[in-house]
């Protein structure tokens, strides 16, 4: 079968249109071309490819089944094309670019909202696609392509990212006010090793990294509930239901009731945020801008990171 290198970008983009349901009377209009236009180009495309790729039901179009496997490579063409074309556009314009930054939902209150309000303060026109994602799961918007960028306190073992560290986040000992360990200004993790624990559900990696610094700290946590996000954990310790090992950068939420945190001053509590990025993929300007203004802050110490 002879292919031609010389298909249409209009003609695919309307076979595109047309399977996804859109009406050739629809798709003329929305272009300004005429239906016999638009007709025409697919009756065209058909000829290149050599099979018909549309059927008609009645008023509508469907697709043949070589429509069905040919579709599922023009739409990652002309993916591929809509981002070549923004690529150029954003080297043309910088400014009005998108950055795609995927991060830990812990790190959404404090950290995502000093980054980007401090980068839009320089490039306002600048827009971003924001995604929380759970600590686990955050370096795997990399591999899937939905993100430009990943701020989270995992270290993927992915190959082909590029990981930068930021900053080492505090972690200590939330418990509620009134505990005997909340009048002391530093405590031994091993202190608390009869105390019911609270903690994220598995597979979470803060998770993991709490059951560490309890092993290092010579015992293993009685785990008495599990939540999904640290909001509720912290919220657990108000009611007076255990304690609980959780980072403490950035503003604190309001809880039922006062929660101490104390410092542990027998094991090494901290977690590394980092940014990460794709080896094989080039950033675009946009968010090649954004990835410098974050290392800057951290190189100059100017990560916002309280409590």
């Amino acid at each position: 079968m002879h292919y031609s290198h010389e298909m249409d970008t209009d003609a695919l983009r309307w076979f595109q249109q047309v399977a996804d349901g859109v009406t050739v009377t629809e798709v003329s209009e929305i272009d300004g071309v005429s239906q016999p236009g638009v007709s025409r180009a697919l009756a065209r495309l058909e000829a290149e490819v050599g099979t018909p790729l549309l059927r008609r039901s009645g008023r509508i179009l469907r697709m043949t089944h070589a429509g069905s496997a040919f579709k599922q490579h023009v739409d990652a063409l002309l993916h591929q094309l809509d981002d070549g074309l923004a690529a150029v556009e954003q080297i043309l314009e910088p400014e009005t670019g998108t950055v795609a930054l995927a991060f830990q939902i812990s790190l959404g209150t404090w950290l995502v909202p000093d980054l980007v309000s401090s980068f839009r303060a320089e490039h306002p026109q600048v827009h971003f696609a924001l995604r929380q994602v759970r600590d686990e799961l955050a370096e795997t918007a990399l591999a899937q392509g939905s993100a430009d960028l990943v701020l989270s306190t995992v270290r993927s073992a992915e190959a082909g990212l590029h990981r930068q560290r930021l900053a080492d986040e505090p972690l200590r000992l939330a418990v509620p006010a009134g505990h005997p360990l909340a009048d002391q200004p530093e405590v031994r993790l091993a202190d608390a090793a009869s105390e019911p624990f609270l903690a994220l559900q598995r597979p979470s990696a803060l998770r993991r990294l709490s059951d560490d610094l309890c092993r290092a700290a010579g015992f293993e946590p009685a785990i008495s509930f599990e939540s999904e996000d640290v909001h509720t954990i912290r919220g657990f310790v108000a009611a007076g239901l255990g304690v609980a090992i959780i980072p403490t950068s950035g503003p604190q939420p309001a809880t039922p009731a006062p929660v101490v945190y104390r410092s542990l001053g027998d094991v090494h509590a901290v977690r590394e945020i980092g940014l990460s990025w794709a080896a094989d993929r080039r950033l675009l300007p946009a968010a090649e801008l954004f990835r410098r203004h974050v290392l800057d802050r951290a190189r100059t110490g100017r990560l916002t990171a309280t409590g």
